[in-house]
This record gives C-alpha cells, sequence and structure tokens, in this order.
C-alpha cells in the first residue's frame, strides 16, 4: 500500500487546510482509493421520500456519478462521526436530523469504506454546502438503481436495499 496526497493540480476542498487522511491509498494492483484512514458515508432515508444521494462534481473520483454523501475519515474519527460529519459538509445535513440505524462496511484490508445507514428523525432540505456536489436529491428506493450510480455504491446497492426492506 502506497499513501499518495493529492497533486498540487488536483481540486480537492479548494477552502480550508487540508485533512491528513485527505489522501489516496494505492493498492498493489494500482487500484486508488480515498481516504488515508479509510471512508464512510451516509445513506439517510426518509420514510417519505426515499434516500439522500448525491450527484458528485465532474473533478471528483468517478465524477458525474450518484452516491452518497461522504468521504475520507480523520485519523481517529469513527466512521460515524466521520460520515455525518462529511454529510454536514457536503450536504447541510443538521446535527441529530438522524439516527444511525445499522452499518456496513467493506474492507478490503489496506481500506475500508463504512456505510452508516440512518433514518431522518428532523425532515430536512438537503444544501449544496461545498464544491463536491452537482446536485443533491430524494430518491424513491425503487428509482435508485435507474441513476448512474458511482461503481462502488452500485454494488453495495443489492445488499443495502435488501436490509433496508427487512
Amino acid at each position: 500500500m502506497t499513501i499518495v496526497p493529492p497533486s498540487a493540480g488536483e481540486p480537492r476542498r479548494p477552502f480550508g487546510p487540508r485533512n491528513p487522511g485527505d489522501a489516496w491509498v494505492v493498492a498493489e494492483s494500482g487500484e486508488r482509493y480515498w481516504g488515508r484512514f479509510g471512508a464512510a458515508g451516509l445513506l439517510a432515508i426518509d420514510a417519505e421520500r426515499g434516500i439522500l444521494l448525491q450527484h458528485r462534481v465532474g473533478w471528483s473520483h468517478f465524477g458525474g456519478t450518484w452516491g452518497l454523501p461522504g468521504g475520507a475519515l480523520h485519523e481517529g474519527e469513527s466512521a460515524v462521526d466521520g460520515a455525518l460529519r462529511e454529510a454536514q459538509e457536503e450536504a447541510g445535513v443538521p446535527d441529530a436530523a438522524v439516527r444511525p440505524r445499522f452499518t456496513s462496511v467493506l474492507d478490503l484490508g489496506i481500506w475500508s469504506y463504512t456505510t452508516v445507514v440512518a433514518d431522518v428523525v428532523v425532515p430536512f432540505e438537503p444544501t449544496i454546502s461545498d464544491p463536491e456536489s452537482v446536485a443533491l436529491e430524494w430518491v424513491p428506493l425503487d428509482a435508485v438503481a435507474e441513476r448512474p450510480l458511482h461503481p462502488g455504491f452500485a454494488e453495495a446497492w443489492p445488499a443495502l436495499r435488501a436490509r433496508l426492506e427487512s
């Protein structure tokens, strides 16, 4: 495993200092994964409106696809705390608006991604609050797979949906 910080010309959170977790982890295969300490995302589910999806800006990894608000964990940060922080940063998810229900972890040994599934307990309208989103939408469960999804989320979605419906 190699840790590679973003290159000088690569846009990433253009406002404010970088966190030490903001770096690529590169596997022996050459595949890159964002987040030196892993990454996490929030799957916020509203019983009336569906799940909150983020349309990722073109310059991001797998830009132009739909996925969950999320990103690199800070050193020592729990996946739940990181997913909630990232959802606040990227989608304006208010404090205490969601209650975590369960987590799902993809552990590749050198890197992990945790999906934090949470119920919306105080309805809110998401707001684009940083440059990583083109759009934010509540999407009914039946319509999620119709979107061009981030490959990792597309792979995880069938199992996540099954758990949501059980």
